[in-house]
């Protein structure tokens, strides 16, 4: 399958690698990280970016393709919305179909909400369902919440809200207990204790996966826990912009029927937006290992109505999304692979740099060695590296790849490419989306009251970058708080009269900042040629 050229840098990788096999790469200094993050990293690429015109973060920077959805108006401004014909009515609308909208809903449910899931797929097409690696908690004896604290801290650049940071770590414990009790199967030793990894960035082994279908296995057993609790869940429908009351509370939603075009409407005590990420944004002509609904609904209709956005400028690129063939291209190849031995490699066989550095960092490398150093690899797509996976079973023994990461070996076997035999090649791939709406550490937005957010649509948990396994684990910590709290406030609120008055304040602004008045408008993007290197 590959191609001759490719084959011959193989051969150097082969040639390399009984030496590479007894050598850790050195880990970079911190001025080093710096350094190489300012030059390479894409979150520092002034083309990539434009300033936002309108709303609470008005002034600051965002990704330009988030940025015009943000000078745009919404699709149901002119169109008349009959407010008083409800069609949904609950104590709890939340908005999203994951894992964090599931967990939500489960909870809230168990607190005696009524509550209804909107999704403008399906229960289970999400962000979710396509982790492989694992999710973090220290509940082993040489670990502790304090350590998880100090990695997930530091790897985030020390920019992580401290009240969300201090619940990731100190509920991970019992998130992994929860999902246990409800039937997920992680990895487990023949006496039954969970069998725990190192990921980027961690100083403990703590990554808890389910070899390397982690995601998969927790979005099914969450979401036929939704299905056998009978929550009601409406597929295919994607909720179009909030509701708000005449006392600025939030009051329901919109909704869009994805098949017939029809316009819904939902009314609800409290909503929770759970819509996860922004990757099929293709921010800088990025490939991105998201699913088709990763499409930053949730900040856009939060935005306007009102609530701010938090580091809406920093997204992760995973080092490791396929770089070939081109049938998978930006798929994820789960930083599992390097966590139990696989390294990254050059087009010459050199070892660039150690395997487990933080994502950013890890990106930030790669593009170098594709870009200024000139030792990427030539693929029909763009550049990549080598991650040498043969390594994997010469550190463990036979048969390791097949037990601790199938999806990864399946995946390129389909396309006759053997990760036991030969290495893979990889670049960086857009991923997760740090930044989000800003919530306080009880899961409500400081805006608008009783709207709560949960999952990668919130930011400041992660900071400025996010080690490995702690997605899973806050869609998991911040949905249940999430369905918790709503539960709980949706009793003590009482709505007013509803209406969609803060669109066309919201029109009004773009007017006055210079901007069209019309509905989204094409996107005009830079001739980006950073994102894959030519």
């Amino acid at each position: 399958m590959y191609t001759a050229e490719m084959l011959e840098s193989i051969k150097k990788v082969e040639a390399t690698r009984a030496q590479r096999l007894g050598v850790e790469p050195r880990r970079m200094t911190a001025e080093e990280k710096d350094e190489l993050l300012r030059k390479f990293h894409p979150d520092y690429r002034a083309e990539g970016f434009q300033e936002i015109k309108v709303g609470p973060n008005k002034g600051e920077k965002a990704p330009f393709e988030l940025g015009t959805l943000l000078h745009s108006n919404s699709r149901i401004l002119n169109v008349p919305i009959d407010l008083d014909n409800i069609d949904y009515d609950a104590d709890v609308l939340v908005i999203g179909g994951g894992g964090a909208g599931s967990s939500a809903a489960l909870e809230a449910q168990a607190a005696g909400a009524r509550v209804i899931m909107v999704t403008k797929l399906r229960i289970g097409d999400a962000n979710t369902m396509m982790a492989e690696g694992g999710i973090q908690a220290a509940d082993k004896e040489n670990d502790s919440p304090q350590q998880h604290y100090l990695d997930a801290f530091g790897g985030g650049h020390f920019a992580a809200r401290p009240e969300l940071l201090r619940r990731l770590v100190m509920e991970a414990p019992d998130a992994i207990q929860w999902l246990n009790d409800l039937g997920v199967m992680f990895d487990k030793d023949k006496d039954g204790r969970m069998i725990t990894t190192h990921g980027g960035g961690t100083s403990r082994k703590r990554m808890h996966a389910c070899k390397d279908y982690s995601g998969a296995e927790i979005m099914r057993v969450l979401r036929d826990e939704v299905w056998n609790r009978q929550i009601p869940v409406v597929d295919f429908t994607a909720a179009v912009e909030l509701i708000k009351d005449d006392r600025g509370q939030v009051a329901g939603a919109v909704l869009q029927n994805m098949e017939t075009g029809e316009y819904k409407v939902a009314r609800a005590k409290t909503v929770i937006i759970a819509t996860g990420g922004a990757g099929r944004l293709h921010y800088q002509n990025f490939p991105t290992s998201n699913h088709y609904g990763a499409t930053a609904d949730g900040l856009v209709m939060g935005y306007r109505a009102g609530a701010p956005l938090l580091y809406q400028d920093t997204i992760q690129y995973h080092p490791t999304g396929a770089a070939y063939p081109a049938q998978i291209f930006g798929a994820l190849v789960t930083e599992k692979v390097r966590s139990v031995g696989a390294m990254l490699v050059n087009v010459d066989g050199e070892a660039f740099m150690h395997p487990l550095e933080t994502r950013d960092v890890s990106a930030a490398s790669i593009i170098r060695e594709c870009t200024e150093r000139g030792k990427g690899v030539k693929t029909p797509t763009g550049w990549g590296i080598w991650l040498d996976t043969p390594i994997i079973e010469m550190l463990h023994g036979e048969g390791t790849i097949e037990k601790r990461i199938p999806a990864m070996l399946r995946m390129f076997l389909n396309y006759g490419i053997d990760m036991r035999k030969q290495p893979i090649l990889i670049y960086p791939t857009l991923h997760y989306q740090n930044g989000g709406l800003e919530i306080g550490g009880d899961g409500f937005t400081k805006v608008i009251p009783n709207l709560l957010v949960a999952g990668e649509a919130v930011g400041g948990i992660h900071g400025r970058n996010r080690l490995m396994g702690n997605s899973l684990l806050d869609i998991i910590v911040f949905g249940r708080n999430a369905g918790k709290a709503a539960a709980v406030r949706c009793k003590e609120v009482e709505l007013g009269k509803m209406n969609l008055n803060h669109l066309q304040e919201y029109a009004d602004e773009l007017e006055k900042a210079g901007l069209h008045t019309g509905s989204v408008s094409p996107m005009l993007l830079p001739d980006y040629t950073f994102g894959l290197p030519r």
